[in-house]
């Protein structure tokens, strides 16, 4: 598995939950980026993860960075799933998932015995310049966010 940390991030542009184009370069100089994957909408652990994103969302802007969420779901899906669970932050459409192989995301799953491609849940930490500063892969939701946010404030304070 390649890792990404120390290395510019893949550049994007992919389509929010308002079809507007978000691309990794709008935040360039200006904020972190906390760019997590997950596999699909309105799943019990995806909205455990998106919930606890929008707990500390505000914790994560203090420290000037943005959450943005990547999933194969539509900008229609998006929308319904910020829309119930009060999401403060965008949900970008990968449907194509080329963004999330450009992260070496989409990878071959297996679930009672069947095997499928489909999103390893990962979550990246891209500062102003563009550079991947962390990378978790195989994210376990719990205690995630927590994780994510220390090692901002880490970065931030040095």
């Amino acid at each position: 598995m390649t890792t990404l940390e120390g290395m510019h991030a893949p550049e994007f542009t992919l389509p929010n939950e308002n079809g507007e184009m978000v691309s990794l370069k709008d935040f360039a100089g200006e904020k972190y980026v906390v760019l997590y994957f997950y596999p699909k909408d309105s799943t019990p652990g995806c909205t455990t993860q998106a919930c606890d994103f929008r707990d500390a969302y505000e914790d994560f802007s203090k420290l000037n960075a943005v959450v943005l969420g990547v999933s194969p779901d539509s900008a229609t899906s998006h929308d319904k799933f910020i829309g119930k669970h009060g999401l403060p932050f965008s949900l970008l459409v990968d449907e194509e998932h080329t963004v999330a192989e450009k992260y070496d995301v989409w990878k071959l799953k297996k679930m009672f015995g069947k095997e499928y491609m489909g999103i390893e849940r990962s979550t990246f930490l891209i500062d102003p310049t563009g550079t991947v500063v962390k990378e978790w892969r195989k994210v376990k939701v719990k205690g995630h966010i927590e994780e994510a946010l220390a090692t901002l404030e880490q970065l931030t304070q040095s």
